[in-house]
């Protein structure tokens, strides 16, 4: 059965993208089938993997992207939803991209309407549940083992939709006092979400694109974007990373846990227990995402060519291993978690 990963947090400037490229990559690469979407209207995701082919893309392949896969049900056109053609990397053929598309933002208002009514006309009646039945076909064309969904910052009526179909979910955060802010406010926001999604598949069982049946889980935070002094984050940094934390414990696992959005307690090692819930600490990326645009590869994957020569390249050598290391045992632990 596809698993249904979504990294959301409403605060903007957390790596959202960078995460889900880099996680969605070495998941692909311990042998899992990964299906990315960008459902981002930016499209920063389809950017990172399509490089200076980004636009003949959209050329070439119109039709190959979210927002076409899904018009069928938005566009009330009579026919059903379909798999379209993801793009496969070429260096990983194990991973594969749904494009995102900036007209995606059109859908919104719709999408909108359909989730206040809950005995409207069967077109709006069918919106809820569209994007799930998309992505279940493009999962079962692929065979896939993994969905990761890259959200944009906001609170939309696209991201609680996307929020609601996934299995589960991660907040991508930075250490500072606004993403203190930023899981304050989602302590109040996701229970809503949830409550809703509660009421949505009972109210939208009868439509052509039923809303998924089960609530989404709580996987952890990831901190990111922050200086190491001797391997450690710098003071300033540690601070925050702390505040974070506290919130989490303190504030949104009291909020979401009666709504049933926690996993069982043995799925979450002790030291993410006490330590927030943080799958996490990936320090800032800093002059290895130019190398790794320049390549089409994750941070970790950079070739020493790419690198530099001498110091520079004995430098950023440590730095690339160092996030090898992070992201294999976030992989891990997300295989782990969502068996």
């Amino acid at each position: 059965m596809t698993k249904k990963i979504c990294l959301f947090n409403h605060k903007g400037g957390v790596s959202k993208t960078t995460t889900t490229y880099n996680l969605g990559w070495k998941l692909a690469r311990n042998g899992k089938k990964v299906i990315l979407v960008d459902a981002d209207p930016q499209c920063n995701l389809t950017g990172l993997v399509l490089g200076e082919d980004f636009d003949d893309f959209y050329i070439n392949r119109p039709k190959d992207n979210l927002k076409a896969g899904i018009s069928p049900a938005f566009e009330a056109t009579p026919i059903p939803l379909s798999a379209i053609e993801c793009f496969q990397i070429p260096e990983n053929t194990n991973l594969y991209l749904v494009p995102g598309h900036i007209g995606l933002s059109e859908y919104e208002v719709p999408l909108s309407i359909s989730h206040q009514l809950s005995n409207t006309i069967p077109t709006l009646k069918n919106l809820p549940g569209a994007m799930n039945s998309f992505l279940e076909l493009v999962a079962a064309k692929y065979d896939a083992d993994y969905i990761i969904i890259d959200m944009n910052p906001s609170l939309s009526s696209i991201n609680q939709n996307l929020f609601c179909l996934s299995d589960f979910f991660m907040v991508p955060t930075s250490p500072d006092y606004f993403s203190v802010m930023a899981i304050n406010s989602l302590s109040s926001v996701l229970p809503k979400w949830e409550k809703w999604a509660k009421m949505a598949r009972v109210a939208f069982s009868d439509s052509s694109y039923p809303f998924p049946t089960t609530s989404t889980k709580f996987l952890g935070t990831i901190v990111q974007n922050f200086t190491i002094r001797n391997g450690e984050p710098s003071e300033a940094f540690q601070k925050w990373i702390d505040e974070v934390a506290k919130s989490v414990k303190e504030t949104l696992l009291p909020a979401i846990t009666p709504e049933g959005m926690m996993l069982d307690s043995a799925k979450y090692k002790t030291e993410q227990a006490t330590n927030g819930y943080c799958l996490a600490e990936i320090p800032s990326f800093s002059g290895l995402i130019p190398r790794s645009q320049r390549g089409r590869m994750p941070v970790y994957e950079v070739p020493d060519k790419l690198l530099g020569v001498g110091t520079v390249l004995d430098q950023y050598k440590i730095i690339r291993d160092r996030f090898l290391t992070v992201f294999n045992k976030l992989a891990d632990d997300i295989e782990n978690m969502t068996n």
